[in-house]
């Protein structure tokens, strides 16, 4: 027996867009429906928003989301921030998304595609315990860390 964890990201108003996002850097499927899509009056505020979204792809990424309703401002829900400050990571939230690649090569396309309208915390470069590490926040609100794997 297997099993399979996704991350699930609770947003105010723009998963779809997130969603988007996230399938137009890692490729693959997205599914999204919405609150009409389960029987919400269609003039209902909030109807158009996401109650279901999922992006698969064949890379191995998977991540879910959806809006939180009645939340309109937008962003991820769990809020807080991540900084550098006197030469270490500074944060409040509760969590990261991790990715990582066997090269960082591999891994560039991403960071690229992530950084668009992002704040980076820590460039995507060598560090003492990689070939390569890197952490932004993007236009979302959710924080990324992207590491090459070392071999093993």
């Amino acid at each position: 027996m297997s099993i399979q964890t996704t991350t699930h990201l609770n947003f105010r108003g723009d998963a779809r867009q997130a969603l988007e996002f996230y399938q137009s850097v890692f490729g693959g499927h997205l599914v999204v429906k919405t609150y009409a899509d389960f029987g919400m009056p269609a003039e209902a505020p909030g109807a158009s928003q996401i109650v279901f979204g999922l992006v698969t792809a064949e890379n191995g990424f998977r991540v879910m989301g959806y809006d939180i309703p009645g939340q309109f401002e937008g962003g991820i829900a769990s809020g807080g921030s991540t900084h550098r400050q006197n030469g270490i990571t500074m944060t409040d939230q509760a969590l990261f998304l991790s990715i990582s690649a066997d090269s960082l090569e591999a891994l560039q396309p991403y960071w690229s595609a992530l950084v668009a309208d992002a704040t980076v915390v820590e460039p995507l470069a060598a560090s003492a315990w990689s070939a390569g590490f890197g952490m932004l926040t993007d236009r979302f609100g959710v924080t990324w860390t992207a590491s090459v794997i070392a071999p093993q």
